[in-house]
């Protein structure tokens, strides 16, 4: 059933053959498999169908992803067993897109394919088609008429035009234009404060669709997907997008990438589910805020959702959307390499529409509040705070841990308290709950410090909960609610009130807040990892955006000494600055996306069993051991970028030794990881 180069035979009996991606995720195995078509099967079994086949001695789920004369396998090939269903599921560039995805991040076709297409729902596939919706509306009474194909000239800078839009970008309208013309610009879009970004990518799909192309647009959760879906819905109107989400369920699921498939609908947005969603003639993809966590796929191969995008872009000449209040590195070497152009408006734009940000650890801030360095809510955050209040508009507090006391202490020596069974953290749920282990879940009820002995415990780390219950004490009378993991919010009314926040669960508040409070930015700053200081400036600059402009008595507080980077990024709002600088520091240390990296995870000897067989570039650096969870290590590979493709084909093969022997102890290969401590 192996393909083999040294043979090209037709079949003795004459039969068409199919060439197929089998679902047996072992890299050894990772390459298509020739059967023979039966007659009875020839009319249903096209390119894109699942079907069924014979593979070592069992019946598997497989791919058809072509029909050739010839088969390049010397011996005898056997036939497809069933066609599951004639529905071509599978197109042919997304199929080649997986390939292509599987090959960046050393991973096989059937472990993409399986994110790719959702799971079948025969019920579905039987129900009526829709009907076409038609062509795109006209544009409502005052809109910009359809622009003349001509080559894109920067608006001249200046204030917003008309209540905002794309004109306040001086690259803004020419990166439009370039869309309804049909062509395939690059944008990487720093969005102002305050920015009705739905309504920036609305308009992106609208230009895009006008000139008869497709778009796909992803967004890291569900909450930002509803945002999107409604403003798709004003400027497309009904019935000419749909949104993928895992969490639509089967059904919903399918029936929503069976319009997609079958050309009925242009445009898709979704979470990175979406990513590989089979859009016709694609012109466009766009993702907002690529720094977020969320868009890191965690099923083998791993790929990041801003990766698949820009390699779908790649393949099918598609112009690309990145867009976010923050940017990433990776985003920024994109800009600085030529690939992509900067959409950012000129800096009298951002003064005119950002709040005034001040920060609580500076020299004149500690001459007035000397406790400023210590407190938790120092006098300026609270002051800011109260005005905010008295002037009836909402206040919204960001705090980076949620649950009541994440991280408890000895009151008496300060040493942390850990769970005597094993050794994890523990908790407080409430003022009068009980300690338990955040790791077992184990209650520790009669805990007692085992280097001074007291029973007391103090807070180390506070939570949302325990933060809008000390807010709630400092303000009496004034509304407090909590946006987090138990509940989401997703708008708040404009008048008084208080929202403690973890991030990414802020809400919208209408007119904009008031006040924005950025607590405990130690926990964001210390933490040992590479991107500590993007994802921070990330938080803050999500958060703040949702302020009030200055004008309009919008302030955000941030407690951090305003020497440091991100903080410096914050003040002048000027994201683009921190990633050319966080750019720079990662060229001269090594560090992606300056380079590509891969880590290797699991014991010790399946580690050093999987380097042995790796033919490795002559470039590859080798760094760790160093350990990871419980007895397993890490190992990390440096390559510089020109040397990936190689990285990721010699583990790839090297992982296919190993399983192609049964090596007992797994390895997980992961290439450019988001965590590398």
């Amino acid at each position: 059933m192996t393909s083999n180069p040294r043979h090209d035979r037709r079949p003795a009996d004459g039969s068409p053959v199919a060439r197929v991606c089998v679902d047996v995720p072992l890299p050894h195995l990772d390459r298509p498999f020739d059967y023979l078509v039966p007659a009875g099967l020839d009319d249903a079994a096209t390119p894109g169908t699942r079907v069924k086949v014979r593979f070592a001695g069992q019946l598997v789920d497989g791919w058809l992803l072509e029909r050739v004369e010839r088969s390049g396998h010397g011996g005898r090939l056997a036939y497809l067993e069933k066609v599951v269903s004639p529905e071509p599921a599978l197109a042919p560039e997304i199929a080649r897109l997986a390939r292509a995805v599987a090959d960046r991040y050393a991973g096989s076709l059937a472990d993409v394919l399986r994110l790719a297409v959702p799971a079948r729902h025969a019920r579905v596939e039987k129900e009526e088609t829709p009907a076409d919706p038609g062509p795109l509306p006209d544009p409502p009474p005052g809109a910009r008429p359809a622009p003349s194909p001509t080559r894109p000239e920067p608006a001249p800078p200046g204030p917003p035009a008309g209540g905002g839009g794309w004109d306040a970008y001086p690259a803004g309208p020419g990166f439009l234009r370039a869309l309804a013309d049909g062509r395939a610009p690059r944008a990487v879009w720093s969005a102002l404060p305050g920015e009705d970004w739905p309504a920036r990518f609305a308009e992106a799909a609208a230009a895009t669709t006008r000139s008869g192309r497709g778009v796909v647009a992803v967004v890291a959760d569900a909450r930002d997907l509803d945002r999107l879906d409604a403003a798709l819905t004003d400027a497309l109107g009904p019935g000419r997008h749909v949104a993928l989400s895992a969490a639509l369920g089967p059904a919903r699921r399918y029936r929503a990438f069976l319009a997609v498939r079958r050309g009925r609908t242009p445009v898709v947005v979704g979470t990175r589910a979406a990513m590989f969603a089979p859009v016709a003639r694609l012109g466009l993809v766009a993702i907002w805020d690529d720094g977020d966590d969320l868009h890191a796929e965690p099923r083998a191969p791993y790929p990041h959702a801003r990766e698949v995008l820009l390699t779908r872009a790649q393949l099918g000449d598609a112009a690309v959307l990145v867009g976010g209040h923050t940017r990433t590195a990776e985003a920024q070497l994109l800009v600085e390499s030529g690939w992509a152009r900067e959409v950012v408006a000129a800096r009298d734009t951002v003064r005119s529409v950002a709040p005034a940000v001040a920060p609580t650890g500076d020299d004149p801030q500690l001459a007035r509040d000397p406790a400023a360095a210590t407190a938790r809510l120092p006098s300026l955050a609270w002051a800011t705070a109260r005005d905010a209040l008295r002037a009836d508009t909402p206040v919204l507090v960001q705090v980076p841990r949620r649950g009541y006391l994440p991280s408890v202490a000895c009151a008496g020596c300060r040493a942390p308290a850990r769970c005597p069974h094993c050794a994890g953290p523990l908790a407080l749920p409430s003022a009068q709950g009980v300690p338990f282990c955040r790791w077992c879940g184990r209650v520790a009820a009669a805990y007692a410090c085992p280097e001074c002995g007291r029973r007391r415990l103090r807070a180390a780390v506070t939570g949302a909960r325990r933060t809008a219950e000390e807010l709630g004490r400092a303000f009496p009378g004034v509304p407090v609610r909590t946006s987090g993991r138990e509940e989401v919010l997703a708008r708040v009314p404009g008048g008084a009130g208080l929202v403690v926040a973890t991030p990414g669960a802020e809400p919208v508040a209408e007119g904009g807040f008031g006040a924005v409070l950025l607590l405990d930015a130690w926990a964001l700053l210390t933490r040992a990892d590479l991107r500590a200081g993007e994802e921070t400036l990330r938080r803050w600059l999500a958060a703040a955006a949702l302020a009030r402009p200055a004008s309009a008595g919008g302030r955000v507080v941030v407690v951090a000494d305003g020497a440091l980077a991100p903080v410096q990024a914050l003040l002048r709002w000027d994201p683009a600055w921190f990633a050319a600088r966080e750019l720079a520091e990662r060229r001269e240390l090594g560090f992606p996306p300056a380079v590509r990296m891969a880590s290797l995870t699991g014991s010790a000897s399946a580690v050093a069993d999987l380097l042995a067989e790796a033919r490795l570039p002559e470039a590859a650096e080798v760094l760790g051991p160093v350990p990871a969870d419980g007895d397993r290590e890490r190992m990390l590979l440096r390559v510089p970028r020109g040397h990936a493709a190689a990285l990721a084909a010699a583990l790839h093969a090297a992982a296919g030794v190993r399983a192609a022997r049964r090596a007992a102890d797994p390895v997980r290969v992961q290439v450019d990881p988001l965590e590398l401590f």
